[in-house]
């Protein structure tokens, strides 16, 4: 993350340019499993909390990253002031600071960013329905996830496939195994359990 600018840094000021430094007790994070979208913003038990995705936004410009989290200050500005928008999503309270802050900041900060292609380059694990669900756009049956969780019952989607297909998913791609380097032995080590044999004498 060396190449970007502090995000703690990040947020004090523009806590105090944007958003009358009321955001001073937002929990931000980094983190390297969100892999989905590039920021979230979320209150639970009267804590706001935005997280970063740190590996979608270590392949964007720092510009996205300046975007994404003044996007999450919107929310968390929502949330503290007791909005109703900020909790609904990307109502007219959002719209409205959201505009006003691209126009004193330069910035084009808007209701998504999701950064497709940066999602699709994790989606590593592939899964595919066996039924007739594989003929029908626009997923063809595919299911791709970052993390090897094959698709069940766990799914939100589950019921409605079940009724609508009933077909079963195979994993198709996955990515490569990794390898573990083999450790190189030295003499010192080798000696630690083999007693040399006396000069001449063969084993």
């Amino acid at each position: 993350m060396a190449e970007f600018p502090n995000v703690y840094d990040l947020l004090l000021v523009y806590d105090s340019s944007f958003f009358e430094g009321r955001l001073g007790s937002v929990e931000l994070k980094w983190s390297k499993r969100m892999t989905l979208c590039a920021g979230v913003c979320s209150y639970k038990e009267g804590l706001v909390s935005i997280r970063l995705s740190e590996p979608l936004l270590k392949l964007r410009p720092v510009k996205d990253l300046k975007e994404t989290l003044l996007h999450e200050m919107i929310h968390a500005y929502l949330m503290v002031t007791g909005r109703e928008s900020g909790r609904d999503g990307h109502g007219d309270a959002f719209l409205a600071l959201m505009c006003e802050i691209n126009e004193q900041a330069g910035l084009d900060i808007s209701v998504y960013h999701g950064f497709h292609d940066e999602v699709d380059f994790y989606r590593v694990h592939v899964w595919r329905c066996t039924g007739p669900c594989q003929l029908r756009a626009p997923y063809y049956g595919y299911v791709r996830r970052a993390m090897n969780r094959a698709p069940s019952c766990k799914d939100h989607w589950w019921p409605q496939h079940f009724e609508s297909c009933g077909g079963t998913f195979v994993k198709v791609s996955e990515p490569p195994a990794k390898v573990e380097k083999r450790k190189r032995v030295t003499s010192q080590q080798v000696t630690k359990y083999f007693k040399p044999l006396p000069k001449g004498q063969l084993p």
